[in-house]
């Protein structure tokens, strides 16, 4: 039996916050806008990715035994997914995929304490990555294995081995905590929030503090391994287009992927861990494929969750009911995406999942220079759809720091609006984002803004109201802006009741229980919620 990395089983040896703290909360505001100036003397971390040979990244293993084990929520508490790979990957002009028949995909597992009695057979396949043009190195992954348990009790501890149990290749133990059933009063007690990890050292970093925060539930909001900064031969760069603008297609270097799943393992095979799919993890390759390596390593609850894409999907985690949206898919009001997410959201029911969080990638109510206002076609599509059903939080990253709106709808101060906290402070290679859009002579060219890759055209017009009347920017920082600061880290959210959700965010320079931002998240259904027919 190997010995656990992360207890879970063990009690808490701190608790950050009481719910009658005198912390600041939502119905104070909205707040005035607040910039922390950024600091060029502070250390900001090392923006640099580990290196091929760091131990931390190699393959420990020996042949079917398996590696990058992770653990993912289905849509209930009842069930759970147990993915990993066995065998090694390739990578080369000459690749032969390994045969996922040639090992089966067994999980073994009990309540904690007891026998791991019972056992779940599931399913393995191996994926590409193709490039069509001569001189660029194809990839065949390991077998990947993905196995779903259902019949789970709630908020229990369970252990697990997975693997080949016929050929004595299974895995170490490895533990989860099941979500509390859905209700008004059961909460999962920490989820952590961060995007844009990456591979870096400041990854190491904020991976550390979220171990010693002990989440119950991680959401991971795309920017996972960054292994589209690099050439199929591993050459890697801090920007792409300015160091391979002649590149055929936008290669990407898969065992990057590998690296990134040995380095997590500790964490996601012990904390249920759900992925966002952002910019990073497009990865086109040949006959126009995209999110392959994305979809194909984790496993997704889209169609538990009425979903026909691991691009968009929902869950429940006690009473908070996520959704997960996806601007690289078509998201217009004709589309699959849009059709689901209205129907999900309306079959929501607010008696048992109070809580409705939203999470994509890129940002609607960014201040920052970097990807300002490059999702305008996707809000302008779908703001009214989360509006009108009472969206409470929105999770995005994309931006390399820190920010969290007010309450804010169509860019007006709005009760009954979202807080839209963008968290793309995990640790990238790309560095940290300092510039603001309503900094002097920082503003874009409009033009240059939108993201082709998110489509819709351009969406990003001027303001009609306020100081940024007439012009694409602001002249100051916007009044749904509440708090923006230049630095990495993650946020954990910590649901009380039905009303009340502590926010706070962690920076990677502090010790991991200090709080740089912190505040009660505070709902009011009464107020908001009284014209929805659910």
């Amino acid at each position: 039996m190997g010995v656990l990395a992360f207890p879970l089983f063990l009690p808490l040896l701190w608790r950050l916050i009481v719910v009658n703290a005198s912390f600041p909360t939502t119905l104070e505001g909205p707040f005035k806008p607040v910039t922390v100036p950024f600091d060029n003397q502070s250390y900001h971390g090392n923006a640099i990715d580990l290196p091929d040979t760091d131990p931390q990244i190699q393959r420990t293993v020996e042949g079917f035994e398996p590696e990058q084990v992770s653990v993912s929520l289905s849509s209930d508490y009842d069930s759970v997914w147990i993915s990993w790979i066995t065998g090694d990957s390739q990578i080369g002009d000459d690749i032969t995929p390994l045969d996922p028949e040639s090992v089966y995909s067994v999980v073994q597992y009990g309540i904690e304490g007891s026998q791991m009695s019972n056992e779940e057979v599931g399913y393995s396949f191996v994926y590409n990555q193709l490039y069509p043009f001569e001189g660029l190195q194809n990839y065949t992954s390991g077998i990947i294995h993905h196995v779903r348990l259902t019949g789970l009790e709630p908020s229990t501890l369970y252990q697990y081995q997975c693997g080949d149990p016929y050929i004595s290749a299974m895995s170490d133990v490895f533990y989860f905590r099941t979500m509390p059933p859905s209700s008004p009063t059961n909460y999962p007690h920490r989820v952590a929030v961060v995007g844009d990890l990456g591979l870096t050292y400041n990854t190491s970093t904020a991976f550390g503090h979220l171990l010693s925060n002990h989440p119950d539930l991680l959401v991971l909001v795309g920017g996972i391994s960054y292994a589209d900064m690099y050439l199929t031969n591993g050459t890697g760069s801090d920007c792409y287009p300015c160091s391979f603008d002649e590149s055929p297609i936008h290669e990407t270097y898969q065992p990057r992927w590998d690296y990134w799943g040995r380095f997590m393992q500790p964490l996601v095979a012990n904390v249920p861990t759900m992925l966002v799919g952002g910019k990073h993890e497009i990865e086109p390759q040949a006959e126009d494929q995209i999110f392959v390596s994305y979809s194909s390593r984790f496993a997704f609850p889209s169609e538990e969750s009425g979903s026909s894409s691991s691009a968009y999907y929902s869950f429940n985690a006690g009473g908070i009911h996520f959704v997960i949206l996806n601007p690289y898919t078509y998201y217009d009001k004709s589309s699959d995406q849009y059709e689901w997410l209205e129907g999900d959201l309306y079959n929501v029911n607010r008696n048992v999942t109070p809580w409705l969080v939203a999470v994509w990638y890129p940002p609607w109510y960014s201040t920052f220079k970097a990807q300002y206002r490059e999702a305008e076609c996707m809000r302008v599509e779908m703001e009214d759809l989360l509006y009108e059903h009472g969206v409470d939080i929105a999770f995005n990253a994309h931006v390399h720091a820190y920010e969290r709106s007010n309450r804010v709808y169509n860019y007006s101060l709005d009760p009954c609006g979202p807080v839209y906290i963008t968290v793309g402070d995990g640790g990238s290679r790309e560095d940290i984002a300092v510039t603001h859009a309503d900094d002097p002579d920082e503003c874009p060219e409009p033009s240059t803004t939108a993201d082709l890759d998110i489509g819709g055209g351009f969406c990003g017009f001027n303001f009609t109201s306020g100081p940024g009347a007439g012009s694409f920017c602001w002249d100051r920082q916007p009044e749904y802006s509440a708090y923006r600061e230049s630095s990495f880290g993650h946020g954990i959210l910590e649901v009380k009741n039905e009303t009340h959700a502590l926010w706070s965010w962690h920076r990677n320079r502090d010790y991991y229980e200090t709080a740089g931002d912190i505040l009660y998240i505070v709902r009011e259904p009464d107020r908001c919620l009284a014209n929805q027919g659910n």
